[in-house]
């Protein structure tokens, strides 16, 4: 199975979103040091950090299955690339509202401020983890966007295990499904 037309390796291309999603990484990991700094100064409490570093394998290598199987492999852009931009876009979108409601709350750890309520505004008004789904869409757009369903197969995989992990985590933390909640 090819993931488009044969051709030369789309390098323009995959060094583009490369570059977008490690300067994305890397500012998305300095807000979130600043807000954790700032809710355990506030006595914020750390939960599941077992499972936080499957999250940052995950994040660390799926780049690199991308590149190998882009530069070595046989993936190259089908016909439904645009349709694979528009929804890695559309994750963007939603990972950037996610963040702006959640405000200093957001961080790429499990930290929770007791006694504050849970956001019920932005896209947390239809989605329980909307940050989470914006992931899955990206961790299989992404990819696709270059034709590498193998890389969006494995990312995948790999992303459905830690998020079943952090979201029981998470909603365990948060008191969801608690009374009152």
């Amino acid at each position: 199975m090819s993931g488009g037309a044969a051709g030369p390796a789309p390098v323009g291309a995959l060094a583009a979103l490369l570059a977008y999603v490690a300067a994305q990484r890397v500012i998305e990991l300095a807000i979130s040091a600043r807000h954790a700094r700032r809710l355990i100064a506030a006595g914020a409490v750390e939960h599941g950090r077992a499972h936080f570093p499957l999250l940052v394998a995950l994040h660390a290598l799926w780049p690199l299955v991308l590149i190998a199987e882009v530069l070595a492999g046989d993936a190259r852009p089908g016909p439904a690339w645009p349709v694979w931009l528009a929804l890695f876009a559309g994750a963007q979108a939603l990972r950037f509202a996610s963040m702006a409601v959640l405000g200093e709350r957001w961080t790429t750890r499990v930290l929770v401020l007791p006694g504050v309520a849970l956001v019920h505004r932005g896209p947390y008004r239809w989605l329980r983890h909307p940050n989470y789904v914006a992931v899955v869409v990206e961790l299989v757009a992404a990819p696709m966007i270059l034709g590498a369903w193998r890389t969006a197969l494995a990312a995948s995989a790999v992303n459905l295990v830690a998020l079943a992990i952090r979201v029981r985590v998470e909603e365990r933390a948060l008191g969801i499904g608690a009374p009152g909640r």
